[in-house]
């Protein structure tokens, strides 16, 4: 069995932490019936470097020819002050939109042996395991934007906008999710104020009547970000929209204890992409002091939607768990008693049997 893996390194950090998961990617063909094929393609700021565009035409084709992708971080202070529409982040939006991949599933796991890099007491985070469900082509980072001059005043808007067909896929796959999990589906919103919001209940209350099983409720997001700190392990599906996904979703990866342990897929009908959650961080690029265990553990997630590898993912999420266990820890988590990149990537690799 052959699996066609395009690669987009992307920037700052990206490169060292894909390079680690595609370290393991590689073990996993010593012990399973796969064969991974990689193709390199360019996205964000190095693409930008190499074809002033970041999400040249050259990528997309490598892109849509793969079974699912993987992705590094991209952006840098290097890149910041280039037209807007040239920047590194309109590279991945570009990327998320060309590939229609509009459920953006982003994990929050409580590991035992980490309980004490969390910022919040142990007996709040006992049991907390939540899936956040992020629609992802829609909403203000696709609406109309502008900045003019209004009765001599500078003025920027940007729009909030989604349709019942982008509401109900999502919403879909949610609750499908659910019932595979805890069977419990809170849709964070602001429908208090704003009628996108409105349209997200009326919408998703219409997908639940056909989910008797699965339970519904709803929480405005001021409140959910209030109740993900004081309350986390009430949830377990948190559904929501583009803007509000993001910022959650890292508001969820500092009571893990470190935003370089959460990884990420985003699925659409016929591609998968995967990425960790965290940014380029080009302060450490290239000193062996970033955390490749998100993007590992993105690969596991390829591993289970991309290409149905049920067993060979949770022979990885173990091997992470195990080397977390066994007190090892990344420069993040430990600052004075740390294994490198490469060298916790070896401690998976180890015990990846």
């Amino acid at each position: 069995m052959k699996k066609k893996i395009a690669v987009l390194k992307g920037d700052g950090i990206g490169p060292e932490v894909v390079d680690c998961g595609i370290e393991v990617l590689n073990k996993i063909e010593e012990i399973s019936n796969v064969e991974f094929e990689y193709n390199f393609a360019k996205v964000g700021g190095d693409a930008i470097d190499n074809y002033d565009d970041p999400f040249p035409r050259e990528t997309e084709e490598i892109c849509k020819s793969s079974d699912a992708i993987l992705l590094g971080a991209v952006g840098g202070k290097k890149w910041d002050e280039i037209e807007s529409e040239k920047r590194p982040e309109k590279g991945l939006l570009r990327l998320r939109k060309s590939l229609e991949v509009y459920a953006n599933l982003r994990p929050c796991k409580i590991y035992d042996s980490l309980k004490d890099n969390s910022p919040l007491k142990p007996e709040y985070i006992k049991d907390v395991d939540i899936v956040i469900v992020r629609e992802l082509m829609g909403g203000i980072y696709f609406g109309k934007r502008d900045t003019l001059i209004e009765n001599g005043i500078k003025t920027a808007y940007d729009e909030e906008r989604y349709n019942e067909v982008e509401i109900e896929r999502i919403a879909r796959y949610a609750f499908e999710m659910s019932r595979l999990r805890r069977k419990k589906v809170t849709l964070v919103d602001k429908a208090n104020v704003l009628d996108s919001s409105k349209l997200w209940r009326e919408v998703v209350q219409k997908v639940a009547a056909e989910y008797s099983d699965v339970e519904l409720d709803f929480m405005y997001v001021d409140n959910a970000a209030m109740q993900l700190v004081r309350n986390p392990s009430s949830f377990d599906c948190i559904l929501t929209n583009n803007i509000f996904g993001d910022i959650l979703s890292d508001e969820a990866s500092q009571i893990s204890g470190s935003i370089g342990l959460l990884p990420s897929a985003s699925l659409g009908e016929k591609l998968g992409l995967y990425e960790p959650i965290h940014g380029s961080a080009p302060d450490i690029a290239g000193k062996n002091l970033a955390n490749p265990l998100a993007t590992i553990l993105s690969c596991a997630m390829m591993l289970r939607y991309s290409f149905k590898m049920e067993r060979e993912a949770l022979i990885i999420e173990r091997a992470v768990e195990e080397v977390l266990e066994e007190g090892f820890r990344t420069f993040d988590l430990d600052s004075e008693n740390y294994l490198g990149t490469k060298e916790i990537t070896r401690e998976v690799i180890k015990r990846i049997k």
